[in-house]
């Protein structure tokens, strides 16, 4: 949350978190503008990262079978490769 004074009064700005959407092996970020995509096994190991560089990103994971962490700013979630 920011804070933005204007005119002696104080506003709080709230920023949307962003948001991961998985369809089949496309992923799809929102509101991450500047931040990065970390892929990981449920081993802990790094598998890839991506950088956000817009609004919205589609991203093609070209990943094998099984289970990964995705992780951006503050969100995670947990997606299934088939």
């Amino acid at each position: 949350m920011n804070m933005v004074m204007e005119m002696g009064v104080a506003e709080q700005i709230e920023e949307q978190a962003p948001t991961i959407s998985v369809d089949a092996n496309t992923i799809n970020v929102q509101n991450a503008s500047g931040m990065t995509l970390e892929v990981v096994s449920l081993t802990g190991r790094a598998v890839a990262t991506y950088k956000i560089e817009g609004p919205a990103q589609r991203i093609e994971l070209n990943l094998p079978k099984g289970c990964y962490i995705l992780k951006v700013g503050k969100v995670v979630r947990k997606i299934t490769v088939r």
